[in-house]
């Protein structure tokens, strides 16, 4: 595509996300957005492979969307930076660091499924970032698509931010248009045929022939009417209860002018307390536009954003702001790096100030200074892009030339630091081991792992110090088997993996209070210290946390810091060599000699607290999975059945039409096979879906196999 001039002014800007679950229309109801807005002449499909966003081969393969892409368009008067992001669980950081830099989001849900699975985790993950968003029920053409009951499933099953940072209410969804009829003519006495504008009480239909782009306006049919009448009152009603000036005019028995009524939405919807539910059909190419123009109206530019808040390392940590401004000094965050042949993507968050090409900027994180070699805007693939010669507060771009910045680091100006909040990730539930066919092969492999992990958290890899074995883990199989393919053909690396392993977690059993010593003579020196710890077993799934209630003077600085340090090395990995979990030591008491005590000695005197702390006081976590299986009710006994010989905990069932939905935790190990055997249990007819959910203790007979006792 042409490099487009951006429009001026951040009040035009919308940053926004397209999140769903898996299947739900996403990608397609993204391809139709660039179609419409002029990026695309020729609407791709997801089936095809030739959708804008899903440029990998992977994903044109396989027909999902694997990596978020980032689309810079122009609807009406506004610039959109449009991110498009998988629904699939494995895939689940993309979308939690692309909603970590978005201003509002898009949730695409199933008119005939509802709420499923990963759409409650993406609806999660916008509540923790506070993005506002927009609800599009999509495929209202299907068999048994329901628009209401789609509504009625938001409202009870997800929940949203409020009006105060950590305060999450009911979800409250309100339709500002409604289908008109549903299902497909095949199959429906009243199919769907286009939607009704609540605001201007009118009839939208789209035309098939040319792929929705004419949009036709008629008067409400008759059989509507009275839904369309309910609806609008529904919608007056939400609104009116925090609007003072449209409570007024209904009260004065006046129609409210459009614009007052958007007005109305728009402050509702950024402060959290709406979500405006929209409707169509991808497939018949309806309600698209009307969707474009409500992210126009209705989700915040970055000037209507709070402020982003950060710390001052050079002012012992103290909160400063930074508002999204050009002339604020620089501030940006770095969510996204994409590794090449040639060099590394990295995508920035500019938060305020404006990023030059060859300017250098300061990485607080890592207390480093980098060189802006290169800035781009990139349209999807990162093969199309436009150099940019500076960018401005509110965009997101990408830059060249980084060498010690990682995903979640902050950009910032060295003479005005700031530490913003970094992206919190997933554990990693799956691993694999991985050799290269030739061993000459070794450093290559290496070299590509470490790239693969500067641009995925979420993806982890290690060398068993026992057997020199290197093993890979990630979010699911299929997950690490994408990094594989990438390996093999990016990077032209023939590599072996073997069979999925679960990861395993370890913590404490108990709390217990320990002391750890280091007198040692080392030639003609003498290394003493001493430290007294507390550990505890925290709630589950919480990182290693390292505190002390020393009081001041107790140790210097130097020392303290060195036992803090030695205590979080050694609380890495626990008693059989799996990753700790959720245990928080205190330093509570310390002894050092002002001659002989060095920071070796503390560092010496944490790792043997640690050690004794573990010592037969560990148990063994294990990942359980929310497993959420749809099955016709003719099955439904088989599949609970398997699913309690299973260990499954059954969470929740529902009944959707003459199908059920079942949610259950189960541990990871009991379903590496659980797409093939509810197909076997079903006759191919039941789907399901699995993400991760927590750890969990695991039976006493895997902490055995970890002692070598079976």
């Amino acid at each position: 595509m042409a490099a487009e001039k951006l429009v001026p002014g951040l009040s035009s800007i919308r940053n926004l996300g397209v999140i769903a679950h898996i299947d739900a229309g996403k990608t397609t109801t993204t391809e139709h957005l660039l179609y419409y807005s002029g990026v695309k002449h020729k609407l791709g499909g997801v089936d095809e492979g030739t959708t804008e966003t899903d440029y990998d081969p992977e994903e044109q393969e396989r027909g999902i969307t694997i990596y978020s892409a980032c689309v810079p368009f122009r609807w009406k008067e506004c610039t959109i930076n449009l991110i498009d992001t998988p629904g699939h669980v494995d895939f689940t950081a993309e979308v939690e660091r692309s909603l970590r830099v978005l201003d509002g989001a898009v949730v695409v849900f199933d008119a005939q499924k509802g709420v499923e699975a990963q759409s409650e985790t993406v609806w999660r993950q916008a509540n923790k970032y506070r993005v506002p968003r927009l609800v599009f029920i999509n495929k209202m053409d299907v068999v048994g698509a329901d628009f209401g009951d789609c509504l009625q499933q938001i409202r009870e099953r997800l929940q949203s931010f409020g009006t105060e940072p950590g305060h999450l209410g009911p979800s409250q969804p309100v339709a500002i248009n409604i289908p008109i009829g549903s299902g497909s003519v095949k199959d429906s006495p009243t199919p769907f045929g286009g939607v009704i504008d609540l605001l201007e009480m009118r009839a939208l239909y789209f035309e098939v022939s040319d792929f929705g782009k004419t949009m036709r306006v008629e008067a409400i049919p008759a059989e509507s009417a009275e839904e369309a009448k309910r609806y609008r009152e529904a919608l007056f009603d939400v609104l009116t209860q925090t609007d003072e000036e449209l409570t007024a005019v209904i009260l004065e028995g006046r129609e409210p002018e459009p614009q007052l009524v958007r007005k109305a939405i728009r402050e509702q919807t950024i402060r959290g307390q709406i979500q405006p539910v929209l409707c169509g059909s991808g497939r018949e190419h309806a309600g698209i536009q009307p969707l474009l123009d409500a992210v126009t109206w209705y989700l915040p530019s970055p000037l209507e954003r709070p402020a982003v808040e950060g710390e001052n390392p050079r002012k012992d940590g103290r909160i400063e702001k930074r508002k999204p401004d050009p002339k604020e000094p620089f501030c940006g965050l770095v969510f996204k790096i994409i590794a090449e042949e040639h060099g590394e993507l990295f995508f920035v968050r500019i938060y305020s100030g404006t990023l030059k090409v060859n300017s250098r900027v300061y990485n607080p994180g890592k207390d480093t200074k980098e060189v802006i070699g290169k800035l781009f805007h990139i349209h999807a693939d990162p093969r199309q892009r436009d150099d940019l010669p500076e960018a401005y507060a509110g965009d997101i771009v990408a830059a060249m030339g980084l060498k010690d910045t990682t995903t979640g680091d902050t950009l910032c100006e060295t003479q005005h630091p700031i530490l913003l909040e970094p992206i919190t990730f997933a554990q990693a539930v799956v691993t694999q081991r991985i050799e290269p066919e030739s061993s000459a092969d070794r450093k290559k492999l290496l070299d590509t792992l470490n790239r693969l992990r500067r641009e995925d958290p979420t993806f982890l890899f290690k060398e068993n110090p026992e057997t020199g074995s290197l093993e890979m883990s990630g979010m699911g199989t299929l997950h690490l088997e994408v990094k594989r393919h990438r390996m093999e053909r990016d990077f032209r690396l023939k590599v072996r993996v073997g069979q999925p392993l679960v990861s395993y977690r370890e913590t404490l059993r108990r709390p217990v209070r320990t002391e750890g010593e280091c007198d040692r003579q080392i030639g003609t020196k003498r290394l003493v210290g001493r430290l007294t710890v507390e550990f505890d077993n925290k709630k589950l799934d919480q990182p290693i946390t390292v505190t002390s209630k020393l009081k001041p003077g107790v140790l210097t600085p130097s020392l303290l810091a060195a036992a803090e340090i030695g205590l979080r090395s050694a609380l890495q990995t626990g008693e059989f060599g799996n990753p700790l979990l959720n245990v928080q030591a205190t330093i509570v008491a310390a002894h050092m000699d002002p001659e002989n005590s060095e920071e070796a000695a503390f560092e010496i005197a944490a790792a043997e607290a640690v050690q004794q702390a573990l010592k037969d006081n560990t148990i063994i976590l294990e990942p359980m999975m929310k497993l959420s299986v749809t099955v016709p009710g003719e099955f439904l006994g088989s599949v609970m059945s398997d699913l309690m010989t299973h260990r499954a905990d059954i969470r929740r069932q529902a009944l959707h039409g003459t199908d059920s939905e079942v949610e259950a935790l189960v541990p990871l190990v009991e379903v590496f096979d659980y797409a093939d055997r509810v197909r076997s249990l079903s006759q191919g007819r039941a789907s399901s879906t699995m993400e991760p959910h927590s750890y969990a203790p695991a039976p006493d007979e895997v902490l055995r196999a970890f002692k070598g006792e079976i």
